[in-house]
């Protein structure tokens, strides 16, 4: 029992005494943490007055530093203005300078002026005097020739300039007379030496297109292939480009047979090609005069610009250059139309530049005086009021309208430049062996010829050959047939026999081709 009791005592005090002790060491424990932490509190404040100190010193040095930087700047800037200052002062010191010296100079003409002043002044008087004393002697002498004469000074003067004035007007009269007759004399001879001296000045050259082309070949082999499989080529070539080719004997040389210069070119170019590349045979030569065709029309252009630029005319519409162009294969009467258009343009600018008139303006009309003649399409108007009516179209100068209207008198002409267009046209065509009258009428006729037959239904086209004895008529094979082919070759005929006026005989061959097309795909 008694253990039992002592044990209950000793529980309790065993806790108290547990929780003196644990109370003392957690105490213990907690002022070592309070120290350690108040040792760090110290070692940190002291380690971030160290850093505040270190930072404190590196902002002074930035700051001196800034410093010195900003200083040695306004010195520079501050001994740069003093150095403008100075510049400026000495500059100002130079102009009073120059000033002052002005002044002087003022000074000094101011009193040479004010000499001139003086001596003037007394010149003015003595001058003054002497007008006095000659008045005094005038009016002495006149009273004087007065009593002498019985006349006074006002009859006297009236009976001299009436005397005077007879003799003045017989001598105007004269001399009118004599001017006159000089005139008309110099004028003649003025006149005469401007053509002259035009035509001199302007030696173009007269070109005369003849209705024969050759194309020359390196061996004769060549007309073979030409020619080719029973002539299949050679009707190709004549069908696409309506000329005739002429293979005979004659050596190296395949003669081209053709009113039209641009067909025979056409033929003489495609024939160039093809032997070029060798491959001869139907289509490639429908394909290569479809390309030839259309590389002339790129030349036409290129021959119109180059025409404008080599007589240095400037701002023509392109149609109209592209009509310059087409000049070069035409011909009126056997003389070549761009040719003759350039030789009139040089023609009308030195005699305008002679006369005194606008060299540029003559130049320009007498350059586009025949436009008509090579208008694309068919029209009843006579071709100096066509070209007149294209030069407004494709806004032209007004003068230079009523200039190509009017030099063949269709038009009343309103300016100097229309009659010397009419004269320089006249001087170019009346050159010896500058035209040809019988080749123009030939042309005209085969024309005709071809347009006649091309009013007949189902012509595709036309083309005159064998200097006009053969035409040679495509027809389309849809709607022709060969008994319809039959009877408009007689229908052609007896039509040309009608209407027309040619010599010998012509020969209507009508062409009826059949084509079947298919594609493998």
């Amino acid at each position: 029992m008694s253990e039992y009791v002592l044990l209950t005592l000793a529980i309790p005090i065993a806790l108290v005494a547990g929780l003196f002790i644990g109370k003392m060491v957690f105490k213990r424990s907690f002022q070592h943490k309070e120290a350690e932490a108040e040792k760090r509190a110290e070692e940190i404040i002291k380690n971030a007055e160290l850093t505040a100190e270190n930072t404190k010193k590196d902002r002074i040095l930035e700051a001196k530093e800034k410093f010195l930087k900003l200083k040695a700047e306004f010195e520079e800037e501050s001994n740069r203005k003093r150095n403008l200052l100075i510049s400026n002062e000495q500059k100002l010191r130079q102009k009073e300078q120059s000033l002052s010296q002005s002044l002087e100079q003022q000074k000094r003409r101011e009193a040479e002026i004010d000499n001139l002043k003086n001596n003037l002044s007394q010149q003015i008087e003595v001058a003054s005097l002497k007008r006095e004393e000659a008045e005094k002697s005038l009016k002495l002498q006149v009273s004087q020739l007065e009593k002498i004469a019985n006349l006074t000074a006002d009859q006297a003067r009236d009976q001299l300039m009436d005397a005077l004035k007879a003799e003045a007007d017989s001598r105007a009269a004269s001399y009118v007379k004599s001017v006159m007759e000089e005139s008309r004399l110099t004028a003649t001879k003025e006149a005469k030496k401007i053509v002259i001296e035009t035509i001199q000045r302007t030696a173009a050259e007269n070109a005369i297109e003849n209705c024969v082309s050759v194309f020359n070949i390196e061996n004769d082999d060549i007309k073979g292939k030409i020619i080719g499989r029973e002539g299949r080529n050679i009707r190709t070539l004549e069908a696409a480009t309506g000329v005739e080719i002429i293979v005979d004997d004659t050596p190296e040389a395949i003669v081209i047979s053709g009113f039209d210069p641009v067909r025979r070119e056409i033929a003489r170019l495609s024939m160039h090609r093809l032997v070029q590349d060798g491959r001869i045979h139907p289509a490639r030569i429908e394909e290569i005069v479809a390309k030839t065709k259309k590389n002339i029309e790129d030349e036409i252009v290129e021959i119109g610009e180059r025409t404008v630029i080599d007589l240095g005319i400037h701002g023509l519409h392109p149609e109209l250059v592209k009509m310059i162009g087409r000049m070069r294969f035409r011909s009126s009467y056997g003389q070549n139309l761009l040719q003759h258009s350039r030789e009139v343009a040089k023609l009308c600018a030195t005699m305008a530049a002679e006369l005194g008139l606008n060299a540029k303006l003559a130049k320009r009309a007498g350059l586009l005086h025949d436009i008509g003649k090579v208008w694309h399409e068919e029209s009843e108007m006579p071709h100096a009021i066509l070209g007149m009516e294209l030069a407004k179209k494709y806004k032209e100068h007004p003068e230079v309208c009523n200039a190509i209207g009017a030099h063949h008198d269709e038009i009343e002409k309103t300016s100097m430049i229309s009659p010397i267009i009419q004269v320089c046209d006249a001087i170019s065509g009346s050159r010896p062996g500058a035209r040809r009258e019988m080749m123009e009428s030939y042309i005209r006729r085969l024309k005709d010829m071809e347009n006649l037959a091309l009013s007949f239904e189902g012509v595709e086209k036309c083309y005159a050959i064998q200097a006009g004895r053969e035409l040679r008529v495509i027809v389309n094979s849809e709607n022709i047939n060969d008994e319809k082919a039959s009877m408009l070759s007689f229908d052609i005929s007896q039509k040309i026999e009608k209407e027309m006026q040619y010599p010998g005989q012509i020969k209507i061959t009508v062409i009826r081709e059949m084509r079947s097309v298919a594609y493998a795909r």
